[in-house]
């Protein structure tokens, strides 16, 4: 039985075990669905939003984490968090408007003095744009 803190609980359907043959990434998605999300860290985060698993229930644990760091790091790069909770489709913030303040004034709060990646600094201009 999930834990009901996990993600097979809190998003169902619950998943299956991952295939013997999986990729790493595909057996850590598989992982992750059993870890209690209140546990989640950045990576985690960044890796399951990167996959748009689980969206209504780790996009608000994303932006708890990044309202108090905007530019938290995953394994990659300052930011790299933001970057795919970014990366999550249009419709969903359209779907989740609550959600939206949360993510400008997660934005707002990156110092401006600070140089980004590339990628990240032209996704949140074009957020900004369509906002």
């Amino acid at each position: 039985m999930a834990d009901p803190r996990s993600l097979d609980a809190l998003d169902p359907p619950a998943w299956d075990a991952a295939p013997s043959d999986a990729t790493y990434l595909v057996r850590r998605c598989h992982e992750l669905r059993l870890k209690p999300v209140e546990d989640f860290d950045a990576e985690d985060l960044r890796l399951m939003i990167g996959q748009q698993v689980g969206l209504a229930v780790l996009v608000p644990a994303a932006l708890t984490q990044l309202r108090a760091d905007p530019l938290v790091e995953g394994d990659y790069f300052p930011g790299d968090l933001l970057l795919n909770v970014l990366r999550v489709e249009q419709s969903f913030w359209t779907d989740h408007p609550a959600l939206t303040s949360q993510l400008d004034a997660a934005l707002d709060a990156i110092p401006p003095d600070i140089t980004l990646d590339p990628e990240l600094s032209d996704r949140i201009a074009s957020y900004r744009t369509r906002r």
